[in-house]
């Protein structure tokens, strides 16, 4: 679960700093999405094959000629659900910062997933001390809007004030009717510019703009809240559905037919997800989202810009769901949500490499740290929440 955590909470910031270098989203979320299954196979393979093989247990390959399909169906419907909400995440992290997406969406899968997985697995975790840390992901949501709101309010007083001495490929700024699209060289070759403002000034946030490949000037914020909502409330359901898939509190099996292994169902749960991304992203070379530029299938296979980083965020985030799915097995998967921690990892990358929050107003400040506060706080009840299950 520690290992997931790292995983889980870096692979964001990767995909997020291929789309502030100007590589579009359906070019980076169809090489992530070939890696992150990849992983599953992998997984699948070995740690699936290890140990022998019986009628009561199976390997992986012996599951697969099985009659298990209400259980597959769990799987890939998780899988559905979790490409969906990454889909959404990869746009909200442009409108609302890595660091704030992060929170609001992992509280949110804490609040819904939590409360069903405790439910599914027959209530083996604490609830004296699980329901507690869901209400501390709820406040935590709640100030993550909060940092949000304040932290759009620094950027347009920022973008209000720019200098009309500034350097001259910048020009001032009225944030009311900034445009859509910014004016800017092709976003895939960009050059180093960026790095001539210092981070958090205004020359910063416009330099940022016109290299990046989804524009937010001039959009308002509700787009990136709902984005992230959506998120999370798809990415809520992945993991009890995966519960329901190994092991099987509704009775859809028939009689002898052994559980699905946790190798064997994250293996379809990665294919569904697999096959609705690519689905999904090569219509959106076509008729990309939020007045992306159109590209081809065949631009995208000559695009090697930053295609390593996308390979590595997909073995990340497939390793690390695999990992969260193995803890939620030994411990109940209610207090493997705990890997949704991850933000806090994702927002040491944000305000690192991205430069998130750094000259912000002091209520930001106060704003931010408290809800990281209520964050950890949250994270170490639902630990303490652990229970075993019975064989």
């Amino acid at each position: 679960m520690v290992l997931s955590l790292c995983f889980l909470g870096t692979f964001p910031a990767l995909l997020t700093l291929l789309e502030r270098r100007g590589r579009l989203p359906q070019h980076t979320y169809l090489d992530y999405s070939i890696t992150n299954f990849l992983a599953a196979v992998i997984i699948a393979f070995t740690l699936g094959e290890v140990g022998k093989s019986s009628d009561a247990s199976p390997n992986f390959i012996q599951q697969l000629s099985q009659d298990n399909w209400p259980s597959v169906m769990f799987a890939m419907a998780g899988g559905v659900a979790l490409s969906l909400g990454n889909l959404s995440s990869q746009y909200a992290w442009a409108f609302v910062g890595l660091s704030v997406t992060e929170v609001l969406i992992c509280s949110i899968i804490v609040v819904i997933g939590s409360t069903l997985n405790y439910f599914l697995d027959n209530k083996i975790n604490k609830a004296e001390i699980l329901f507690p840390g869901v209400a501390c992901f709820v406040i935590a949501v709640c100030l993550g809007s909060a940092v949000h709101s304040s932290n759009t309010a620094d950027n347009k007083a920022k973008l209000n004030s720019l200098s009309a001495n500034s350097d001259k490929e910048l020009k001032p700024i009225d944030v009311a009717g900034f445009p859509s699209r910014v004016e800017s060289t092709d976003p895939e070759n960009a050059d180093g510019s960026l790095r001539k403002a210092e981070a958090g000034t205004a020359d910063f946030l416009v330099q940022l703009e016109n290299r990046r490949s989804i524009k937010v000037f001039g959009k308002g914020t509700v787009i990136g809240l709902c984005l992230t909502f959506f998120a999370g409330v798809s990415l809520s359901l992945f993991s009890p559905a995966f519960n329901l898939a190994t092991n099987d509190q509704w009775h859809t099996l028939k009689k002898g037919v052994p559980h699905l292994a946790v190798y064997t169902a994250f293996f379809y749960f990665s294919a569904s997800c697999f096959v609705i991304a690519i689905v999904l992203n090569i219509i959106f070379l076509y008729r990309p989202l939020l007045n992306l530029p159109k590209t081809t299938f065949k631009a995208y296979l000559n695009d090697w810009n930053g295609r390593g980083w996308a390979f590595l965020a997909g073995f990340l985030c497939g390793f690390g769901n695999g990992l969260e799915f193995m803890g939620g097995q030994a411990a109940g998967y209610a207090a493997a949500d705990s890997v949704q921690a991850f933000p806090l990892v994702s927002t040491f990358w944000g305000v690192v490499l991205f430069g998130e929050y750094r000259r912000s107003s002091r209520r930001t400040y106060v704003l931010l740290v408290s809800m990281l506060f209520m964050f950890t706080a949250a994270v170490g009840i639902l630990m303490a929440s652990s229970g075993h299950r019975k064989p």
